[in-house]
């Protein structure tokens, strides 16, 4: 409500199942409708979100509550299954769908792809470039991230929390390891720090520039966030968008996570990582001095009982405080802890803006005019809407009713949030009607005001979204990824350059087997357009995301639709058998759940690295003067746990994570799919042309997991 309250045109939320904010406080169905109800008086929009991969035998349930949600009156419903999404489409044109974020959107052709398949809007990933954006909106409806938190990987390619222990990001159970202590083996950045957790999003003024891009939406991150934050997030926006300078104190003192990041759009800043700081840590008001054994804090801004700090030292969270009194020129700090002088004072908790952020209640301007005649029906309009009460009004024996009688009941609007002003009432021929049914008139006048708002309920048109049967054929096939296909035994290579702008033959010279173009999930529109002569040494290309499908089709070139498509159903897995050259499952999937997508050009990652994240940010900072412009590192946790971490090229560097243990695993009828990424791939393909046992593989591959053919293990 304090998104509506404060003045969002626009507002979304997540059902109890298929939402990517699992542990949140989600809503059924009749919550939902009542939300629906509540919002429409303004003419606020709700979007729900569905934004989660759905397994098999969730298929049903989640197509069922597609339906549903619409049925409620929704504005939008929002998946991330691309391929779900066009097969909703098909059966349900009326159905309004939006894109997920978690689709990884970046560029023309993505947004191309996203149209052809019916949806009416892409909500683009939080990644995506300036220039980008702006010719994405000119092929389709665009939203944008404006505020709030920030994932460190690049949009639905996170699967750390989903093999730290198989709670998967993308299915809306992320356990935010990226939010932990780490170090690097570089200079530097040998101690331990948050070393993946980026700082929150807070695009300012920048807003305007996305506006004038022709930006349609712009999104606030409100999702488990108190309604305090929510209500200075949006007054902000509504501030700056409306020529104002915003409130940034209230939005520092709702929720700060350190200082705010401009995000990617326009290139990373300087404030992109949170290094020292995690939790909110609110807006600065002074430091500390001590004083009498007791702690001052020199301000001339006021705070009163109630209010709560936190004190950082060497920029480092030290503890939590309270107000403990006014001083002369400021005030004294309570602490469990010894302060001093020079410790940085933030207020977290500022409990009289808080009041009065949530005070904020959004109230229609209704405009009632009444006819009461005797021998006629009874009849109010409300804001241009007609009521007409079912039965003639007789002539009163004793007192009539009154034009102040009708007035009066009026302006009784209990829960309602109207504001009510009684423009006109025409009372004559001394009508009867009792207070009691009075009062039945008008609840039933705002009743049906409130119905012809909010629209009459709407239902699908009859049928449903066919799911194809499992697929049950085998695929012989092996396929590597790697880095130097010289040597290499396979029936497909996927060339993986540490560099996209150096000549790529000498990598591919003498290869057998089928040829293709490794690319990641993250391309500009620039860098697409730099590889297309590249890709042309190759017999197709190989992609981590869905863009892959209309780049393939522009170059005339065969696609492998890789791990990145996430595909996890048969509906996914049934367009991409007709319409991939080869196509990847999930690597998320159990044996059982992977095994009725087994479809003839199918494979599953089945031994080498395990890729975790894709990272477009410099986690270094871009310090690239001083940088050793090393293609690996190491990132350690702080159970001792290493992560490999690859640092590649394409028109800026870019980074990729690897588990700390290399996968091995029997996949049964699909193609296997080996990432060799960071291993000798001829030495390691070699062995498994030649039917080397699984023990030998498990020696060359080091520390091994199944991954979740059964269960989740690191």
């Amino acid at each position: 409500m304090a998104a509506i309250n404060s003045g969002a045109d626009a507002i979304y939320l997540g059902l109890k199942q298929f939402s990517a904010r699992s542990s949140a406080d989600n809503f059924g169905y009749d919550e939902l409708e009542e939300i629906v109800r509540y919002a429409s008086l303004f003419g606020v929009k709700v979007h729900v979100a569905m934004n989660t991969l759905v397994k098999q035998d969730e298929l049903a349930d989640f197509l069922g509550a597609v339906k549903r949600a619409w049925e409620t009156g929704v504005a939008a419903v929002i998946i991330q299954d691309i391929f779900i999404g066009r097969a909703v489409h098909k059966v349900f044109p009326e159905i309004t769908l939006h894109l997920s974020t978690q689709a990884g959107v970046c560029n023309e052709y993505g947004a191309r792809l996203a149209k052809k398949f019916g949806f009416s809007r892409v909500i683009l990933a939080r990644e995506t470039a300036f220039e980008d954006i702006k010719k994405i909106t000119e092929i389709i409806e665009t939203e944008v991230f404006v505020q709030g938190a920030l994932c460190t990987c690049f949009s639905g390619q996170c699967y750390l929390s989903s093999f730290a222990g198989g709670n998967s990001g993308n299915r809306g159970k992320c356990k935010q390891p990226c939010r932990k202590l780490y170090s690097i083996d570089r200079r530097g950045f040998e101690e331990r720090a948050y070393r993946l957790s980026p700082s929150d999003l807070s695009v300012g003024e920048d807003i305007i520039k996305f506006r004038d891009a022709g930006v349609y939406s712009f999104k606030i991150e409100g999702r488990m966030r108190r309604p305090e934050y929510v209500a200075a997030a949006v007054g902000h926006y509504r501030s700056l968008l409306g020529g104002g300078s915003g409130d940034i104190s209230a939005l520092r003192r709702t929720y700060n996570r350190g200082n705010y990041t401009k995000g990617l759009a326009f290139g990373q800043d300087k404030n992109f990582l949170s290094s020292a700081v995690q939790g909110h840590i609110g807006e600065y008001v002074g430091t500390v001095k001590v004083v009498g054994g007791r702690f001052f804090c020199p301000t001339d801004k006021k705070f009163v009982k109630g209010d709560g700090f936190k004190i950082l030292r060497g920029g480092v969270e030290l503890c939590g405080a309270v107000y403990d009194g006014e001083g002369k020129g400021g005030f004294y700090v309570g602490s469990s802890v010894r302060l001093k002088n020079g410790d940085k004072v933030f207020i977290t908790t500022d409990v009289e803006l808080n009041a009065r952020l949530v005070s904020k209640k959004r109230l229609l301007d209704v405009a009632v005019s009444a006819c009461f005649v005797t021998g006629d029906f009874p009849r109010v309009n409300i804001n241009g809407f007609e009521y007409v009460g079912g039965e003639r009004l007789s002539c009163a024996q004793n007192r009539p009713l009154g034009e102040e009688d009708v007035a009066d009941c009026f302006k009784k609007v209990g829960e309602l949030p109207f504001k009510v002003d009684i423009c006109k009432t025409e009372v004559s021929g001394r009508p009867y009607l009792g207070m009691g049914a009075l009062n039945s008139f008008r609840r039933a006048a705002y009743s049906a005001f409130i119905a012809h708002i909010c629209g009459e309920s709407r239902r699908p048109d009859d049928g449903n979204v066919a799911i194809p049967a499992p697929f049950k054929d085998k695929n012989p096939m092996t396929a590597v990824v790697a880095a130097d296909l010289r040597g290499v035994s396979a029936d497909i290579g996927i060339l993986k350059p540490a560099d996209y702008s150096a000549d790529l033959s000498p990598l591919i010279q003498n290869f057998a087997g089928e040829k293709f173009l490794y690319l990641p999930a993250y391309l500009t529109g620039a860098e697409t357009e730099g590889i297309k002569g590249a890709a042309r040494l190759f017999d197709g290309i190989y992609c981590e995301g869905f863009y892959g499908l209309e780049l393939a089709a522009e170059l005339g070139m065969p696609l492998f639709a890789g791990v990145g498509f996430n595909v996890s159903n048969t509906i996914s897995a049934s367009f991409l058998a007709e319409n991939a050259q080869y196509f990847s499952v999930s690597k998320e999937l159990t044996l059982r759940e992977s095994a009725v997508l087994s479809a003839k050009n199918a494979f599953c990652l089945t031994a080498g690295g395990i890729k975790v994240m894709d990272l477009v940010y410099c986690p270094f900072g871009r310090t690239c003067s001083a940088c050793d412009r090393r293609g690996r590192y190491t990132l350690t946790d702080e159970a001792g746990r290493k992560f490999p971490l690859r640092r590649y090229q394409t028109s800026l560097c870019r980074f990729e994570l690897y588990n700390c243990a290399n996968l091995f695993c029997d996949k049964g009828s699909f193609g296997g799919l080996y990432d060799c990424t960071l291993l000798n791939a001829a030495a390691f393909m070699h062995e498994v042309s030649g039917g080397a046992p699984a023990e030998k593989l498990k020696d060359m591959l080091g520390a091994v997991t199944r991954g979740h053919s059964s269960a989740p293990v690191l």
